[in-house]
């Protein structure tokens, strides 16, 4: 890590650590239900493109700034529009990777707290994809902005959205390249020390200027991923934090014992019960004369 940025703690003895090929099979196999899914949620072509108009009048009611403005930005100079276009296509999955790594290896406590958050965001995310299927903004005519990466490249998608057999480009609600960018810096500060921690804020600040000004996403797909991280958060707890309990008494990520002990009373103050004869022992015993 660089000066200023540290692990907050001695965390890092290997008996900490899940198992190395337990969690690289969970995370491989998170990762192709998701991008099954994905591919399944596509197809609503008419579905995507009413709802695209709906999200973009609702930003025009709630008086958002148009998208456009963060474009016209980048249209200045070709190279900052391709800068964008790398940045989008090649630093998301990959920053979110080493990030999961060096916590495996510095904070394994923070790793497991942020794949939970991390996968409990993607569920939802998929789950809202399946439900709600979006075209972005660069395939919207109303909003008369520009694909940048078909234009300067490079590009991640196929030309045309309903042959693309690697993507879904009908899933831009929620904007998962927010909403991981944010739960890296999140992660990181909360896993390091130093004044210089909080400039990771810097890596979704970027993120989304940069989904915003290629078209790929509106305003509204980083609110509603905002909103899901935050709920994601609150469910899981953070290290160190006491875990949420459920109004019925229990709690997500951790088990209750299936039996408690009652408590008793300390030996000194347990008042002793007085001695009763059975019915047999009472029929038994001789009477006594009077």
């Amino acid at each position: 890590m660089a000066a200023g940025i540290r692990p907050t703690g001695p965390e890092t003895t290997a008996d900490r650590r899940p198992p190395l090929v337990r969690e690289l099979l969970l995370v491989t196999a998170l990762f192709l239900v998701y991008k099954a899914g994905r591919l399944l949620a596509g197809g609503e072509t008419a579905a995507a493109f009413r709802n695209a108009g709906d999200v973009w009048r609702l930003e025009r009611t709630a008086h958002l700034p148009g998208e456009g403005l963060v474009q016209s930005l980048l249209l200045r100079d070709g190279t900052a529009v391709h800068v964008a276009n790398v940045y989008y296509a090649g630093v998301h999955f990959p920053a979110t990777v080493a990030f999961l790594v060096w916590l495996y290896w510095r904070r394994p406590a923070h790793y497991l707290w942020s794949r939970r958050v991390l996968a409990l965001l993607t569920a939802a995310a998929l789950a809202l994809h399946l439900l709600m299927p979006l075209a972005p903004p660069r395939l919207l005519a109303a909003s008369r902005l520009i694909d940048t990466a078909r234009v300067y490249g490079p590009s991640v998608y196929a030309a045309k959205p309903e042959t693309d057999t690697l993507a879904n480009q009908f899933a831009a609600m929620p904007s998962l390249h927010f909403g991981w960018a944010v739960m890296v810096a999140v992660g990181l500060i909360a896993a390091t020390r130093g004044r210089w921690r909080w400039l990771w804020l810097l890596h979704p600040l970027l993120t989304l200027l940069v989904i915003v000004g290629t078209a790929n996403h509106y305003w509204l797909d980083a609110v509603v991923a905002g909103a899901l991280l935050g709920a994601a958060l609150i469910v899981v707890p953070a290290p160190g934090r006491a875990p949420l309990r459920w109004p019925g008494g229990g709690r997500p990520w951790a088990r209750e014992p299936a039996y408690r002990r009652p408590a008793t009373a300390p030996r000194g103050d347990r008042v002793p019960r007085p001695r009763t004869a059975s019915p047999v022992t009472a029929a038994a015993a001789p009477e006594v004369p009077r």
